[in-house]
């Protein structure tokens, strides 16, 4: 089968099936046609055609949660009464195409698989095959039995594998044995196929390195989300080496705290029983096993204190050449600063300053036109001109206070303008550069 492991394929369910599945005869006979050898026979139709398997292809992946997949497995999800979609394996060509499928033995090759046995074979002889189809293409409708991945698919669960361990107790160690990463994804993971497919996808990612020590596959995760794996090197043997010698201690302490627990227990039996000689020997049964206690938790502590210690040089380490970088980073910054540049640089900026001041000074004293006048001979000629307009002024009558309510006579206004006549006359005789014709008063024509 194209899906080992999986839960046997089925028909797809009928919420995932368009509307016409069931009710257009018509249409369904079309879609579930051959192809056309050309495309150019008719665009419409063959777009059309395809734009409907390729969104069902996809979306019956995405809802499996399965990244495999093979033309078998579809063939029989998508039967429909009887018949099965003549066009699939086309459909699954053009998926290759796009890049939205991928071999999974072309999967394989672009990645060292050799860690896994059924790997090997494929590391070997293939990675030819995969570079000349990956150059030029791959136009061969692929088999029946051939498993198929869903590219996008495979990236998201691997994330979700990269995050889940990240997320879990196993993150405070950099190596991380496989059978117990394989246990934490368990639920992730349906089959141990998939689970190796998403490690190698973390591992075309740089993001796991995986090395197989003593018959013991070990994994080592890069550390941080966008971080990429540093190789496995001797430092990182050891100390999974050393979590195991851990893992060891812990699980005989506990099982010798059962076996002192046990002798106790037996002991206080044969003292119920008065076998007297019989408890003697339970009690020195576990006061042996106490001394074994004893000294096995002197060595897990050594062990757990040589692991401190390395996760915190571990640390200084990375302080170390983040301080590194930073003083790095401020000698680039500060190459070209020195103090007697900077002394120069501020005795510039106060010269210019003086200077600035001194052209505002210039430019406020400059008069108008470049005459300077002074404010005393001003004066003086104001006050000339204010006295000869005082001599020149003449006395007039004072204008008479008519009241506009009182109402005046005739008699008034003769002897009113009779006045103003003799008051015109006493003017021209006083200034002889008038008119050498007398003026007659404003009265004599009326």
């Amino acid at each position: 089968m194209c899906s080992p492991g999986e839960a046997p394929p089925g028909l797809a369910p009928a919420g995932d099936l368009p509307p016409e599945w069931e009710t257009d005869d018509e249409r369904m006979a079309f879609l579930f046609s051959a192809f056309k050898q050309s495309r150019e026979v008719n665009s419409t139709e063959w777009d059309s055609k395809m734009a409907f398997w390729v969104g069902l292809v996809l979306a019956r992946g995405r809802r499996r949660g399965a990244v495999r997949t093979c033309l078998r497995e579809l063939q029989n999800g998508f039967e429909r009464r009887g018949s099965v979609p003549l066009g699939l394996g086309t459909v699954l060509r053009e998926l290759l195409r796009r890049g939205k499928l991928q071999r999974e033995s072309d999967f394989m090759a672009s990645v060292d698989s050799s860690w896994i046995s059924w790997g090997v074979g494929v590391f070997i002889l293939k990675p030819l095959k995969w570079t000349l189809s990956s150059v030029l293409g791959d136009s061969k409708i692929p088999e029946e039995e051939e498993v198929l991945i869903y590219v996008e698919l495979l990236q998201e669960k691997a994330e979700e594998v990269y995050r889940l361990y990240q997320n879990s107790a196993l993150s405070s160690h950099p190596v991380v044995a496989l059978s117990e990463l394989r246990s934490l994804c368990a639920g992730l993971c349906p089959d141990e196929r998939t689970f190796y497919l998403l490690l190698l996808q973390l591992q075309k990612e740089k993001r796991v390195t995986i090395l197989e020590q003593n018959g013991e596959k070990i994994v080592k995760f890069a550390r941080g989300l966008h971080a990429k794996v540093s190789p496995m090197n001797d430092v990182d043997i050891g100390v999974y080496q050393l979590m195991q010698s851990e893992q060891l201690l812990s699980q005989k302490v506990e099982s010798l705290s059962q076996e002192a627990e046990k002798c106790k227990e037996d002991a206080r039996s044969a003292c119920r029983a008065g076998k007297k000689q019989l408890a003697l020997r339970c009690l020195k049964s576990k006061r042996r096993t106490e001394r074994r206690i004893e000294e096995l938790h002197s060595k897990l502590d050594a062990v757990q204190g040589i692991l401190d210690r390395i996760y915190a040089s571990q640390t200084d380490q990375m302080v170390f050449n983040a301080y590194q970088a930073g003083v790095g980073a401020l000698k680039l910054s500060m190459k070209d600063v020195t103090v007697e540049r900077a002394e120069n640089l501020v005795d510039q900026i106060q010269e210019l300053c003086d200077t600035q001041d001194e052209v505002a000074q210039t430019l406020a004293g400059v008069g108008i036109n470049g005459l300077e006048v002074d404010s005393e001979e001003l004066e003086k000629e104001l006050d000339s001109l204010l006295q000869d307009s005082s001599k020149d002024s003449v006395d007039l009558p004072p204008v008479p206070q008519m009241v506009p309510s009182a109402r005046v006579s005739d008699a008034e206004l003769e002897a009113e303008l009779e006045q103003l006549s003799v008051s015109a006359g006493d003017l021209a005789q006083k200034t002889p550069s008038a008119s050498s014709e007398p003026k007659t008063a404003l009265g004599l024509n009326l």
